[in-house]
């Protein structure tokens, strides 16, 4: 391990972070917005659009999103839509984590007792502080471990820029190697970078977690 080698190649390696972690965060955040209009409406069986949310989710669940990538990216232009590498990445990212986000969403949306509901509606609530105070509190809590389980995967799933020729961690570990053949340094740095992208996510989604349940259900 040459600690100097590693040294040289550590503004490249933060340049490529920081715009993993932008691009990541952006597709992340359409992702949540795309998975909770999702949700809504599968869990309330919206017709036609239903359908269409149905279509989508298992369209993109069921294709690995280098291909979907692939299809933004070179395929696009094809009929007169071309858009930058980086949007590229955000919209693939959104677009496949969406999908994901939809299905934990109305799951913990499903997960709410029925007692609850009949229970808010005896007590007097109208519909809207019914869905606004009973039952989005609890299908959020009852969905952050699998939000924050396809957070981390969609992190992971960040590597994947580099067949779009962006220059993110993926990207900069690869070419350092081809062109100065320092395999040990530019992936231990690799490992690293992508340990520090990841771990404070999973740590914050623990601490999230058992607040959220704590303040569910009454234990740690």
């Amino acid at each position: 391990m040459n600690f100097e080698i590693i040294r040289s190649y550590l503004p490249l390696y933060i340049e490529a972070f920081m715009l993993t972690i932008k691009i990541g965060w952006i597709g992340i955040t359409l992702s949540l917005a795309i998975g909770v209009v999702s949700a809504f409406i599968l869990h309330f069986r919206i017709p036609f659009l239903s359908a269409i949310v149905k279509i989508y989710v298992e369209l993109f669940r069921n294709t690995p999103l280098l291909v979907q990538l692939f299809f933004v990216y070179f395929g696009l232009p094809k009929i007169g839509i071309s858009i930058s590498a980086e949007a590229c990445g955000a919209l693939g990212l959104g677009l496949l984590g969406g999908s994901y986000m939809a299905e934990s969403i109305r799951s913990g949306l499903g997960a709410v007792k029925v007692s609850q509901t009949e229970g808010a509606l005896a007590l007097g609530m109208k519909k809207g502080q019914l869905f606004t105070s009973v039952i989005l509190p609890q299908a959020f809590t009852l969905s952050v471990p699998a939000i924050i389980a396809n957070v981390i995967f969609l992190l992971k799933e960040t590597s994947i820029f580099s067949a779009i020729s962006l220059m993110d961690l993926m990207f900069t570990a690869k070419d350092l190697i081809g062109l100065y053949y320092n395999t040990t340094e530019c992936l231990f740095m690799l490992v690293v970078f992508y340990v520090i992208m990841l771990l404070p996510v999973s740590i914050l989604g623990s601490v999230i977690e058992k607040k959220t349940r704590y303040k569910m259900f009454g234990d740690k």
